[in-house]
């Protein structure tokens, strides 16, 4: 099951991001207010989606695992840094596809909004978990520092959802649905905007597998190398 998992997550993440952006450029209708530029929609809320909530929920979650002592394992330290990695990734585009809508929109491609504001904030913790997982050589000291800074950073991710509602914000507020959980968006624009939710979620499970891949490769070949270097001193000392 894994394998066939493996097998297909890329190919299939491939194939509906590939439709998404089709559907959203070449099928869809244009918005009546804001005509092209509402095409955006098919990419920004899908990524603030998996910048947020899908990894920085699973950097948390990996995390609070690790902490707990029956469930505390490098797999979960593993996910959480990749999770965190693809979560700063995702954090990026979302401020630079929010500012190319800001530009024609607001007049500037950036301003100290409190959504704007909090979502960057959230960007410079998650580049600074990365450098604390640098800062340490010793690994379950990293695992267990790395794992108390992403839980106490998911404080952030509340105030960046509930900035558009606690202040008031240049940034609008819900896109898909209003206050009575009426959808905003029907026909073909909605069914898009829902695969692009699908589409990026599956490109983000590909990317922390990926990146959990990489990050095991590369601590077997880091035991490998203290384990030679040891045997090499023992022969040394032997001599």
């Amino acid at each position: 099951m894994k394998k066939l998992t493996a097998l297909i997550l890329g190919p299939v993440a491939l194939v509906t991001t590939l439709i998404t952006l089709w559907m959203g450029y070449f099928v869809t209708p244009a918005d009546k207010v804001q005509g092209e530029l509402a095409r955006l929609v098919y990419i920004h809320p899908a990524q603030a989606w998996v910048a947020l909530y899908l990894s920085f929920g699973t950097a948390t979650l990996a995390s609070a695992l690790y902490l707990w002592p029956r469930t505390r394992s490098v797999t979960a330290d593993r996910i959480a840094a990749a999770a965190v990695e693809v979560s700063t990734v995702f954090i990026a585009l979302t401020l630079i596809t929010g500012s190319i809508w800001g530009r024609p929109t607001w007049g500037v491609w950036w301003v100290w909004d409190a959504r704007l504001t909090s979502t960057a904030v959230l960007g410079v913790l998650m580049l600074g978990y990365l450098a604390l997982r640098r800062a340490n050589d010793d690994p379950l000291l990293r695992a267990r520092r790395s794992a108390v800074f992403a839980i106490l950073t998911a404080i952030n991710v509340p105030i960046v959802h509930f900035s558009v509602v606690w202040w008031k914000t240049l940034h609008q507020g819900a896109t898909v649905f209003t206050d009575n959980r009426h959808l905003k968006i029907h026909g073909s624009m909605a069914w898009t905007l829902l695969l692009s939710f699908i589409a990026l979620s599956l490109d983000f499970a590909w990317l922390v597998r990926a990146r959990y891949r990489v990050g095991s490769v590369s601590a077997a070949n880091e035991s490998a190398d203290l384990e030679a270097a040891l045997e090499a001193r023992r022969t040394e000392a032997g001599a």
